[in-house]
């Protein structure tokens, strides 16, 4: 959970996340295993050019460049997120992309309903409907950690409609 300054005129948050998909390969694992893959690819590639099949070291740089590549691709679709802001008068959603490109929704949380839907065969998804919309939220995130989230949300809903000053 995260805390904000509030500004002027607006109400003090009743709750804030914020929501990252998870990596699990630190940045100091990366450069690891970077280098055990340099390490073996160049004397794999000076195996090859002893035996005279040159060509090949060509090929084994081109693989350390793809995987370095992937995981940096990787890294960058990790820095998307979702914040979540409750105060006593909506619920906004604020879906940043890993470009930082923003895009926000407001619900009126009063009549908030918070559902996982457990369709057969497929994964998790966390609802959040109200007044005939529908938002999906944390599609990145494990079908474990969706079950948190929607358990913390209902909480803060329940005291929040709850409280007669809140509400």
């Amino acid at each position: 959970m995260v805390v904000m300054d509030t500004t002027p005129g607006q109400s003090a948050p009743l709750l804030e996340l914020t929501l990252r998909p998870h990596r699990s390969l630190s940045p100091g694992g990366f450069w690891a295993i970077m280098t055990v893959l340099v390490v073996l690819s160049f004397a794999g590639g000076v195996v090859f050019w002893s035996i005279g099949a040159w060509p090949v070291i060509g090929f084994v740089g081109l693989d350390v460049a793809l995987v370095y590549w992937a995981f940096k691709a990787s890294y960058a679709a990790g820095r998307a997120r979702e914040e979540l802001r409750l105060t006593p008068e909506t619920l906004i959603i604020r879906r940043i992309a890993a470009s930082g490109r923003a895009h926000e929704v407001a619900l009126p949380p009063h009549w908030l309903k918070v559902e996982i839907d457990r369709p057969r065969g497929r994964t998790t998804q966390l609802r959040l409907s109200t007044h005939g919309r529908t938002v999906m939220i944390g599609a990145f995130l494990s079908p474990e950690e969706r079950e948190d989230v929607a358990d913390v949300l209902r909480v803060a809903l329940a005291r929040m409609r709850a409280a007669p000053e809140l509400g």
